[in-house]
This record gives C-alpha cells, structure tokens and sequence, in this order.
C-alpha cells in the first residue's frame, strides 16, 4: 500500500470493509440459489441456446443421465476427426476458425481465401507497435493485450457499428493480431523490465498462426514441423468450448448490451485471464516443478504415490489438498481434449528427449486418478484435463509461462467472435438474472444524528 497522506483514512474504510460479515452459505441453500449457475449435481443452469459447440459429458441411458466419455464438437462435427484428418499435410487451426464463424468447413479455394485475408488484416497501424505495447511493458501479458485489443478501437473508424459485415470484420482482424500483440508484448516485458533482447519478427503471409507464433517468438525464427504441428493442435482444442465457459459467456453477457467488439473481447480476456479459467496449466507446471523436487526417483512408484497422498491430504505442494490438472467441471470419464493432445504431446517428448518426463506425467495422472477417486468416493469417474498436457507441451516448445494463458486467447478469440456473432442475430433482451437481496430495511439517519 503506497504511503498516501491520508494512509489512515484509507486504513479506517478497509477495516469497515473487514468487518462486513460474508453471506452465510446456508442462505444459498435455503433460497435454492445455484452458485456458479451450477446445481449441486454439477449441472449447468440452461442460460440460452448455440448451434456453435456441444460439450458432451453424460448419455441418457433408460431415461437416465449416466456419465460417458468426453465428447466435444465443433458444429457437430467431432473436434477428434478435425485433428485426426490426415489428408493434404496443412495446418488445421484457419479452418477450425472458418467452421465455428461461418458453419460449414471451407473447401480448397475458400480456405486459401480466408487464410489470404487474414494474413492482410495481419497489418497494425502504424506506430502501434512502438507507442501501445513497447512504451508500455507489463508484466502481465494478458494486460498488455487487453488493452491493446481497446487501444485498437481508437484506430476504427466505425468502432461502434454492430452490423454483421462490420461486426465479423473486426472479429477477424482480432484473430490475426491477437499473436502479434501477445508475443510482443512478451518481447517488451523481457526487454524492459528483465533486461534481455528486444526482438521484433514480423509475421510471415505464408505462415500459419501457429507457425508465426513460433517464428515471432524465437530469436532465429526457426522451429520444426511437429512443433508447429503440436501448437497447432493445441490452438484448434482451445479454440472454442461451448456457450457455458466463463470467457464465452462473458462474451455474450457483454455483447447483450449492444457495445462495441473491442469491448466485448476485452471483457472475455479479463475473464480468461483469472486462474480459475485460463491459468490453470501454469498451475500444473508449478506441481510438476515441486513433484519432481521432492522425488528424487521419478521410477519409484512408491514414493510418487505417497508425496501424491500428501498433496491430497493438503501436506503438500501448496497445502490446497489439490491434485492440478486433474478433474474438470462438466467432464468426468474423460476429457476429449486431453485423450487427442496426450498422443501429440508424447511424439514431442521424444522428439525432444523427454520420454522419462512424459512418463512421469502419465503416472502422474494414472495414480492420481486413483487416490482421487479413493479419497473422494467419486465413482462416476476423474481424469486428466487438458491443462495437464499443454503446459508440458509448451514448455517443450520453449514458450515462457507468461504467454500460456495468451495462447489460450488466441486460440479462443476464435469461438468467442463466434458467439458474439450469433448472440448478435439472436438476442433480443440484456442478459440480466436475478440476485435476492438479504440487506432488509432501515431508516435514513439525518447526518446531524450520526455517530
């Protein structure tokens, strides 16, 4: 706290803050309030309707709702067989982006389009790059890009037109700035506030996101094939997960007011930005450092599975009584994100030498998936999510953890320009739900008789 003059004034209102006593939990109870727009059953409150994704975690079996494996689809199509596709050798992340904007997967002739077009609107104004993200380093990336996903706005001469053509314009050019303004404003954090090199690489119109990401964050732009092809795959499972996620739905609480695109991403980012939603596989990065500290001998089963008790029983790791990565809110057998990246992320490991460190994840994830289900008397399932995975595999890539929660938003710029698009053509009201009120009635006091 900085020293203000009137430090003690301050000091006075946070210790009237202190002293409001938290809302009791029975209430919740008693007035049947669903925390979290979840039921206690884990359910989500229907809050409106998409045709862009399904999440699918339980099947109706004789008329009853019985947990499944994972399942996730990009307007209806498997996100499994997008990836899977082993046809023309391409990058896979554009057209996943066609798909969930316009509906339908672009043939050879439009996607070249599209990905021709993005690579146009790729450019920033001039200056931007200098005046917005280097005069200004943060050290939190997802700050830097919000606010130059705002700053951007004052350069749109039609920044408040909501029309569909204008609406699906802004949106794309979001989804082809959004690496630059992440990965320089990297750049400028490690320049100016770590001391390091500044480098700038300009994107390549050649190149896919996933490969300029690479080329913009590496001092020789170079990297390989699989590593591209493992970010890209990354990208294409973040970038949308239905209407119900915290950041997309931030997306259309916000886009129900009728503001502006810049204003409407920006809220998602803030939204994504918080540990609960996308920083979660900074978290298992951190568990992993502190698991292979306190085991020597990754092999010894044994000893891995003791130090995995602990951290259940809260002795551990950050005394949280968390196992990181494992366990996701609507998934339970399986998390379909997780079964399709853990293949790319084990060719990766062996491409760079880390099959005992990979091993040491899934063993990780086989023994945790037991204590859990033992110590919790969960029998409808826990498994590994994909955070993680996707650390690991951007360790591997030589990605900072800085820029973690950054790809994510590149990845899901793509789904939330999506649902604004459709909540845009769709609504018709604010979303605005209710909250009962516990504070009762009082008389107002004149200030002569306040004490």
């Amino acid at each position: 706290m900085k020293n203000y003059d009137n430090l003690h004034t301050f000091e006075t209102l946070a210790q009237k803050l202190k002293a409001q006593k938290p809302i009791e939990n029975e209430l919740y109870a008693k007035y049947e309030v669903k925390r979290g727009l979840r039921d206690l059953n884990g359910e989500g409150v229907v809050a409106g309707l998409t045709a862009i994704s399904d999440v699918v975690a339980k099947k109706t079996v004789d008329g009853v709702k019985v947990p499944c494996e994972g399942e996730l689809y990009y307007r209806g199509i498997d996100v499994k067989k997008i990836i899977a596709d082993e046809g023309v050798r391409r990058f896979r992340f554009e057209e996943t982006a066609y798909l969930l904007l316009f509906g339908e997967l672009p043939d050879e002739k439009e996607l070249e389009s599209f990905n021709a077009l993005l690579a146009e609107m790729r450019k920033l104004p001039k200056n931007f790059v200098r005046d917005v993200i280097l005069k200004a380093p943060s050290r939190e990336i997802m700050n830097s890009l919000a606010r130059s996903v705002l700053t951007l706005y004052s350069y749109d001469h039609h920044g408040e037109d909501i029309s569909q053509a204008n609406v699906l314009a802004q949106c794309l050019r979001l989804i082809s700035v959004f690496p630059m303004f992440s990965v320089y404003a990297y750049q400028a954090h490690m320049h100016y506030n770590k001391n390091d090199s500044l480098i700038i690489h300009k994107p390549d119109p050649e190149f896919s996101i996933a490969e300029n990401i690479l080329r913009m964050m590496r001092q020789d732009g170079s990297f390989t094939e699989l590593e591209a092809k493992v970010l890209d795959v990354a990208l294409i499972l973040h970038a949308e997960h239905g209407g119900g996620n915290n950041s997309s739905f931030t997306t259309r609480v916000v886009t129900s007011t009728g503001t502006d695109t810049y204003s409407a991403i920006t809220a998602a980012l803030c939204s994504l930005k918080g540990p609960r939603h996308g920083g979660a596989n900074i978290k298992v990065m951190q568990m992993f450092e502190d698991i292979k500290h306190n085991v020597k001998k990754w092999s010894d089963e044994g000893a891995l599975r003791d130090y995995l008790r602990k951290m259940l029983e809260g002795e551990a790791f950050d005394k949280s009584g968390l196992i990181y990565g494992m366990g996701h809110a609507v998934y339970s057998v399986s998390d379909p994100r997780a079964d399709v990246f853990k293949g790319f992320v084990k060719s990766l490991a062996e491409e760079k030498g880390k099959a005992k460190e990979y091993k040491l994840y899934t063993d990780v994830e086989r023994i945790s998936k037991e204590l859990i289900m033992e110590k919790r008397r969960i029998y409808k399932g826990v498994s590994a999510n994909v955070d993680f995975f996707s650390g690991f595999a951007y360790s591997m890539l030589g990605i900072p953890m800085e820029l973690y929660t950054p790809i994510f938003a590149i990845a899901r710029v793509a789904g939330w320009s999506a649902h604004r698009l459709e909540e845009l053509a769709n609504a018709s009201k604010i979303i605005r739900p209710a909250y009962i009120s516990l504070s009762g009635r009082r008389e107002y006091v004149p200030m002569k008789d306040r004490k």
